[in-house]
């Protein structure tokens, strides 16, 4: 009797509590949603277990986000994808607060970024602005993958993808994993995207991104990421006693020479499917972010919606006041209204073939096959000592897409990283707060 009105009591209070904040399915622990069978089948017979470490891929122009997982052998291989169901602004960087522009980078998540309390189903912030963002004056704050499928400068999901990515989160740091890596780009940096955006303001930011793209193509490991002289460097090794500054000349460092010498034979194969690209009719570019200059018009654009003032319906772009000077022509259609697509099936579970590049993509469904392993070894410390530098551009403007030249693959998967800054008040703050 007693146990019987002590739970009709727990009820009561859980009716209550709903009442106040939502339903009673808002008290059910949606943060601790198991992944679907078939994706736990997927990852088991790719060699992977549930809390092996993960990494996230983001490609606005494509509007998918992948999920790669670590196997036994220490390489990553894409476990699942999603359609983004909405992302804000055009292609190319974040550059300031307002400007409502969703952050292109490598981003780092620790676990103090999650937040299971979202008033956005669940999210986790990306890590915008890093230290690259920082010293080159980019603004911004509160930038996350969310679900709700509505975004100002994030990439949102539908709250059942939501689940299923906040998952492969979670398990990962209850396995060890200490941080994850976000690498989000406006589009597949291969050879014919490189060659239809070589014009395009972004693209030299475009360029030093695809240094870490094509490391990871090659190696199929997250690459380490540092910033000096106000870009990003990747899998390179400072002297000891000397570290990366970011507003700072960037040190004489170590690669290994079996990442250089891949990363060569796979630029110089690159080179040649640009060539290619440069003489073939592509699609025409997506509109970009020409600068500061428009995301500053975007940025009072927004402040001005904000205080309740008479504005137009969509943000300013200097991309269509030039594209208005021609006669007459049909009215383009809104990025948003283009990029906003009807709520998608949870996800692909990846399966075991083709390269990322290569696969199409089928919504909901399972797949059988299985990314080709990479070539390359996992970078290691020693190496020739060579200069810091971003490759440059031959004539025909280095992208990415070739397979790279067979190497040996590692001995063993490579440990743990680092253990996790602490936790800064702001960032404590933050989680206060919905997505």
């Amino acid at each position: 009797m007693t146990t019987g009105f002590a739970r009709a009591a727990m009820l009561v209070a859980a009716m209550f509590v709903a009442g106040c904040n939502g339903t009673l399915e808002d008290i059910a622990p949606k943060a601790e949603r198991q992944l679907p069978a078939a994706i736990l089948t997927s990852m088991k017979a790719k060699g992977m277990k549930t809390t092996s470490p993960i990494m996230i891929r983001i490609f606005k122009e494509e509007g998918v986000l992948e999920v790669w997982k670590q196997k036994d052998t220490g390489r990553y291989d894409l476990i699942a994808n999603y359609d983004i169901c909405k992302w804000s602004g055009k292609l190319g960087p974040k550059f300031t607060e307002g400007d409502r522009q969703a952050p292109e980078g490598f981003y780092t998540v620790r676990p103090y970024q999650m937040n299971p309390n979202s008033s956005y189903y669940l999210a986790f912030n990306i890590g915008f602005p890093n230290a690259y963002d920082r010293a080159n004056g980019r603004t911004g704050q509160h930038l996350m993958v969310h679900g709700d499928c509505s975004s100002s400068g994030c990439y949102s999901m539908t709250d059942e993808q939501m689940a299923e990515i906040y998952a492969f989160a979670r398990d990962a740091f209850r396995g060890g994993q200490t941080e994850f890596q976000i690498q989000a780009f406006p589009f597949r940096m291969t050879a014919e995207n490189m060659a239809r955006y070589r014009n395009d303001p972004n693209f030299e930011f475009w360029k030093m991104l695809k240094e870490g793209y094509d490391h990871f193509e090659i190696t199929r490991i997250p690459p380490k990421v540092d910033v000096c002289e106000r870009r990003y460097v990747f899998n390179r090794q400072a002297p000891p006693g000397t570290e990366f500054s970011p507003l700072g000349a960037c040190p004489v460092t170590t690669q290994p020479d079996s990442l250089r010498m891949a990363y060569q034979s796979y630029q110089s194969k690159f080179d040649a499917a640009f060539s290619t690209a440069l003489n073939s009719s592509t699609p025409k570019p997506k509109p970009s972010i020409t600068g500061l200059k428009e995301a500053a018009l975007v940025a009072d654009w927004s402040r001005r919606r904000a205080r309740g003032e008479r504005v137009s319906r969509e943000p300013p772009s200097l991309t269509a006041v030039a594209e208005a000077e021609p006669a007459a022509t049909a009215p383009r259609q809104t990025q948003t209204a283009a990029r906003t697509k009807p709520q998608p099936a949870q996800s692909t579970v990846a399966a075991a073939a083709p390269r990322p590049d290569a696969a199409p993509r089928t919504t909901g469904s399972v797949t059988a096959s299985s990314t080709a392993e990479a070539t390359a070894p996992a970078p290691q410390p020693a190496g020739n000592a060579i200069a810091p530098t971003i490759p440059q551009p031959s004539a025909a403007q280095r992208a990415a897409e070739a397979a790279v030249a067979s190497v040996p693959a590692p001995e063993a998967a490579p440990a743990q990283q680092a253990a996790s800054a602490k936790r800064p008040l702001g960032s404590r703050l933050w989680s206060l707060f919905g997505g």
